[in-house]
C-alpha cells in the first residue's frame, strides 16, 4: 500500500488497467470499472435496529458475490468513516483483515475464492448523514451515492442488486420499504421487528426505508394496493386530496403499461409524503417519497400547484420504468433517467386535465427555466463527464430537468411519434433490471431511423449553450422583400442546432404557421416577398423550438404594444417568454416591459400564462426596477392585483392573483390590508386560507415590518398545530427577525452541516434573510456563502448546489456586488472544481443582469 498526494494505490492483475488501482474519497470512475469487471452475482442481506431516542442504528449486511479477480488485490467496500463504525469484518465465515482508507473498507483479497461464491458479514454502526433522522421519524435518502454514508455498500449504479431487508423498531412506529412486507413479529421491550422480501435487482441509491410515526391510507384501484404512508393531522385535508392522489397514481400506472408494453416491474405500491424532503419526489421502487405538501394541497391551490401535482406523480411514476428497471450505468448519464421521466409525464397528465392547452403547458413549463441556465456563461451540456461519484450533485439542474426534454421532443420529431415510441419499448426489454447508456439507447433508435442521430447528438446532447435564431425582415413601402430566419452560434464556434419549427406569422391579426426544418442554411421564406408587411414573425412558434430567438425589431415593437390582444393562447404564451429574454439582452426597455406586464396581468385570459406573467411581474418589480421606478409604481401595481383578486371567479386564479400581490405588498395601505387579513378581521371572497397560508402572510409582515413582529409571529406560532410544521417554524424563525444580530448569528450556524440538514428549511430561511428589501444588510453573507459552496457539494446536505446559490442571490441587483462577486470569482484557483464554477456563473448571471439593468 502507497499512500500520497490524497490517493491509496493497490497493485492489482489482470482485471484492470491501469496497474494499480487507486482510491480515493468518494467512488471514482477507475474504482467503479474495476468492481464492475469482478464482481457478479452480487446480493445484500441488511438487518438494522432503529432506537426510539437519538442514539445510532445498528446492523449487520451479509453481502454474497463472485468473485472474478486473481489478483488478491483488496475487495473495496465503501462506507463513510469505517474505522469508528466498523465493528468485525468476516468472510467466508473467518475474521478478515481490512484496511479503512478514505470513505472504504479495502478488505484483504487473500480472504476470498476467486470464481466462487463469497459472503462477507459486517456489524456496523450507520450513519447519521443519509438517514433524515427526525425526533418521531427518519428516512433514507442515498441519490447519488449516499448509500455508503450510512451503510457499508458497493456503492454505484451498475451493480444492481437484489436486497432484503429487516428493520426492528420502536412498536409505536411503523415502517416502509422497497420490498413487499413478509411479517411484523412484536418482540420484549415494545419492539417489532419488519421483515421484508427480496427486492428485484435495483441500484444502490434506489435502496430506500422509511420508519416512525405515519399514518397509513390505503386503496384499491385496477386491482392494485395503494398505501399512502404520511404525518398530515389536518384530516380534512387528507380527505380532500386523497381521491386525486390515488387516481393520479393508478392513471399513471395504467398509461405507461399501455405506452411501454411492459408491466409494472416492481409489484407493491406505496409512497411516502415527508414533510421536510429535499426534493419534490424520489422513485424509491415500491416506495416512492414526496414532499408532503406537494401532493396534500390547500383549498387556495393554484392552477400551476393542481397540475404540477400530476406532473410530479407522473414523473416519479414513470421512473419506475425509466431509471428504475433500466438504470444508468454511470451517472454521466443520469440525465436519460429524468428526461424520459419529465417527458413521459407531459404525455401522461394530458387525459386527466382534458381542457389545458398541453402544448403551453410543455413550453412553460421547460423553455423558460432551461434559457435561464443555458443564456449563462456556466452553461453546461446535457450530458457530462464525471470522474466521482461525488461530485454528481452538481450534473442535476435545468439543462437535465427542463432542456432535455425539449431535446427528446425534438428527436421524437425527428425520428416520428411511432418510430421513437418503439425504440423505447426495445430499449426497455433489452436493458431490464440492468444498465444502458445514451448511445445504447442511440444505436437502438438509429437501426430504425433513416436519420444521423449520433451527429444530432453531438450539439443537442454533448455540448452547451443554444443557438441564436434571428428574423430579419427587409420591408420597401411597406411591402416584404425579404423576410429571411438564419441561426448563429453566440460562442463563435460555428456549431448547427438542426431542428424543426413552425413559424407563426401574424397578418391583420390573423395567424399562420409555417413548418420548416433549419439547420446550417437561412431559410429564406419567399412566399411573403411582395407581401404586406407582417404584425409580427414569431420563429418559434409551435412551441417545440430552442434558442435565443432575436425577433426584428418591427415584431418587438408590435408585441410590446399588442401581445394580449393574440387570440391564440399558446402563441401569447410563447411570445411572453420571447420578450423576456428580449428583456434580459436588454433589447426591449424594462419601462415598456413592466407596462405590459400591468396590461397582461388583467388581460391574460390563460391562467398558465397569466401565473407566468404574475411570476415575471415579481421578478421585474424586485430585481429590474430603480429603487425609484418601483416606489412609483408600488401603489398602481397593488391595486391592479387586488381588484383581480375582487373581480376573480375561478378560485384558482384568485389565488394566483392573490400571492402575486402578496409578494409584491410594500406601501402601508397595502400592508394594512394584509395585516387584518391574517388578523382574520378581514375576508378574501371565495378564498379559504390553510394555517401555511397564514404562516406565509405573518413571514411577510414581520420582514416587511408592519406591526410588532416578533408579536406576530409569536401568534402565528401558537396557530399551528402540527410538530411538523411548528419545528420548520421554529427553524427558520431567527431569519425572519427584525434584529440583524439575530439574523447574522443564524447565517453563522449555518456553517455548521447539522444546521444544514433540511434542505427545504435552509433555502426557505436564506430566502427570508435576502428579501429584496433587506439586501442591503444581506449583502455580507454573500461572499462567505460562495465560500461554503464547495463544502456544501462534499457533505452533500443542499442536494442541489444552485438552489443554495439562488436563494443567496436571487433577491441581489446592487452592482457593487455584483464587481464583489466577480472579483472573488476571478481570484479562484485554477484546480477549483470546474463544475461547480459552473453553477455559480450561472446563478450570478441573474445578479450581473439586474445589477445592469436595474442600474443603467
Amino acid at each position: 500500500m502507497v499512500v500520497g498526494f490524497g490517493l491509496v494505490t493497490f497493485g492489482i492483475g489482470c482485471v484492470a488497467q491501469p496497474d494499480e488501482l487507486r482510491l480515493e474519497e468518494g467512488v471514482s470512475e477507475e474504482l467503479a470499472r474495476h468492481r464492475r469487471a469482478t464482481l457478479a452475482d452480487l446480493s445484500y442481506a441488511y438487518e438494522l435496529s432503529v432506537p426510539r431516542d437519538a442514539g445510532a442504528l445498528t446492523g449487520t449486511l451479509i453481502t454474497q458475490f463472485t468473485l472474478r479477480d486473481d489478483s488478491n488485490s483488496p475487495v473495496v467496500i465503501d462506507f463513510k468513516d469505517p474505522g469508528e463504525r466498523v465493528r468485525t469484518v468476516y468472510v467466508n465465515g473467518e475474521a478478515a483483515e481490512w484496511t479503512a482508507v478514505f470513505d472504504h473498507l479495502a478488505i484483504d483479497g487473500s480472504a476470498f475464492a476467486t470464481d466462487a461464491h463469497n459472503e462477507v458479514s459486517i456489524e456496523f454502526e450507520a450513519g447519521d448523514e443519509a438517514l433524515n433522522r427526525n425526533p418521531d421519524f427518519l428516512y433514507t435518502l442515498f441519490v447519488p451515492d449516499r448509500a455508503h454514508f450510512s451503510l457499508p455498500i458497493f456503492d454505484q449504479p451498475d451493480l444492481k442488486a437484489p436486497f432484503s431487508l429487516t428493520l426492528e423498531i420502536p412498536s409505536e412506529w411503523v415502517a416502509v420499504a422497497n420490498g413487499v412486507e413478509v411479517s411484523q413479529e412484536l418482540l420484549d421491550g415494545g419492539r417489532t421487528r419488519y421483515t421484508y422480501r427480496e427486492t428485484k435487482p435495483i441500484p444502490t441509491y434506489l435502496l430506500a426505508f422509511a420508519v416512525g410515526g405515519f399514518q397509513i391510507e390505503e386503496a384499491e384501484q385496477g386491482g392494485r394496493t395503494f398505501r399512502m404512508f404520511h404525518r398530515e393531522t389536518d384530516t380534512a385535508k387528507v380527505a380532500r386530496n386523497l381521491d386525486a392522489v390515488f387516481d393520479l397514481h393508478a392513471t399513471a400506472l395504467d398509461w405507461l403499461e399501455d405506452y411501454t408494453q411492459i408491466e409494472y416491474p416492481y409489484g407493491k405500491f406505496d409512497f411516502v409524503l415527508l414533510p421536510p424532503f429535499q426534493y419534490g419526489g424520489m422513485e424509491h421502487p415500491g416506495s416512492i417519497f414526496y414532499r408532503q405538501q406537494s401532493l396534500l394541497l390547500d383549498e387556495s391551490a393554484t392552477q400551476n400547484q393542481i397540475i404540477g401535482r400530476a406532473s410530479l406523480i407522473a414523473h416519479e411514476t414513470s421512473h419506475q420504468w425509466f431509471g428504475d428497471l433500466v438504470t444508468m450505468a454511470w451517472f454521466d448519464d443520469v440525465w436519460t433517467k429524468e428526461v424520459f421521466a419529465n417527458f413521459m409525464a407531459a404525455k401522461i397528465v394530458q387525459p386527466s386535465f382534458p381542457d389545458l392547452n398541453h402544448d403551453l403547458r410543455f413550453f412553460l413549463a421547460h423553455h423558460n427555466t432551461a434559457y435561464g441556465v443555458d443564456r449563462t456563461p456556466g452553461a453546461n451540456a446535457v450530458r457530462q463527464p464525471l470522474e466521482n461519484l461525488r461530485e454528481a450533485g452538481t450534473l442535476y439542474g435545468a439543462i437535465i430537468y427542463q432542456k432535455a426534454p425539449i431535446v427528446m421532443r425534438q428527436l421524437e420529431l425527428l425520428v416520428g411519434e411511432e418510430t421513437f415510441r418503439d425504440g423505447m419499448r426495445e430499449y426497455l426489454t433489452e436493458f431490464a433490471h440492468s444498465n444502458a447508456t445514451w448511445p445504447d439507447l442511440i444505436a437502438i433508435l438509429d437501426d430504425l431511423s433513416d436519420e444521423d442521430l449520433a451527429d444530432w447528438s453531438r450539439v443537442w446532447v454533448e455540448e452547451p449553450g443554444r443557438p441564436t435564431v434571428s428574423t430579419e425582415l427587409t420591408l420597401a413601402d411597406g411591402r416584404v422583400t425579404e423576410l429571411r430566419i438564419s441561426q448563429s452560434d453566440p460562442a463563435g464556434e460555428g456549431r448547427v442546432w438542426p431542428q424543426t419549427m413552425e413559424i407563426t406569422l401574424s397578418a391583420g391579426g390573423t395567424l399562420s404557421t409555417l413548418p420548416v426544418h433549419l439547420d446550417g442554411e437561412p431559410l429564406l421564406l419567399g412566399d411573403w416577398v411582395g407581401r404586406d408587411a407582417p404584425d409580427f414573425v414569431l420563429p418559434n412558434g409551435g412551441g417545440f423550438e430552442y434558442g435565443h430567438f432575436h425577433l426584428d425589431a418591427g415584431s418587438r415593437q408590435h408585441l410590446i404594444e399588442t401581445l394580449p390582444e393574440i387570440t391564440d393562447a399558446k402563441t401569447r404564451g410563447i411570445a411572453w417568454v420571447t420578450l423576456w429574454d428580449a428583456v434580459l439582452e436588454r433589447e426591449v426597455a424594462v419601462g415598456d416591459w413592466y407596462a405590459l406586464l400591468l396590461r397582461g396581468a388583467v388581460e391574460e385570459e390563460d391562467e398558465q400564462s397569466l401565473q407566468r406573467v404574475l411570476g415575471y411581474l415579481g421578478s421585474t418589480f424586485w430585481g429590474y426596477l430603480s429603487e425609484d421606478e418601483r416606489a412609483a409604481q408600488a401603489t398602481s401595481t397593488e391595486e391592479i392585483l387586488w381588484g383581480q383578486v375582487e373581480r376573480a371567479t375561478v378560485t384558482t386564479r384568485q389565488s394566483s392573483y392573490f400571492n402575486a400581490w402578496r409578494n409584491v405588498v410594500s406601501t402601508p395601505t397595502g400592508l394594512a390590508r394584509l395585516h387584518r387579513i391574517w388578523e382574520q378581521v378581514d375576508s378574501v371572497g371565495g378564498m379559504k386560507f390553510s394555517v401555511e397560508d397564514y404562516t406565509s402572510m405573518a413571514t411577510t409582515l414581520a420582514i416587511l415590518g408592519e406591526g410588532d413582529a416578533e408579536e406576530i409571529l409569536d401568534r402565528q406560532f401558537e396557530r399551528i398545530e402540527n410538530p411538523d410544521r411548528r419545528a420548520r417554524f421554529l427553524f427558520v424563525r431567527p431569519a425572519l427577525s427584525a434584529d440583524p444580530a439575530v439574523r447574522e448569528a443564524f447565517f453563522e450556524g449555518l456553517s455548521d452541516p447539522e444546521n444544514r440538514a433540511r434542505e427545504p428549511w435552509v433555502l426557505a430561511a436564506l430566502g427570508y434573510l435576502h428579501h429584496p428589501t433587506r439586501t442591503s444588510h444581506s449583502q455580507r453573507f454573500v461572499i462567505p456563502s460562495l465560500e461554503m459552496v464547495e463544502e456544501i457539494q462534499r457533505t452533500g446536505d443542499i442536494f442541489f448546489p444552485q438552489r443554495w446559490l439562488g436563494s443567496t442571490l436571487g433577491s441581489h441587483n446592487d452592482p457593487a456586488l455584483a464587481a464583489d462577486v466577480k472579483e472573488w470569482l476571478d481570484a479562484l484557483p485554477d484546480d477549483y472544481p470546474h463544475r461547480l464554477r459552473g453553477k455559480i456563473l450561472q446563478s450570478t448571471d441573474g445578479l450581473d443582469r439586474a445589477a445592469r439593468i436595474g442600474n443603467p
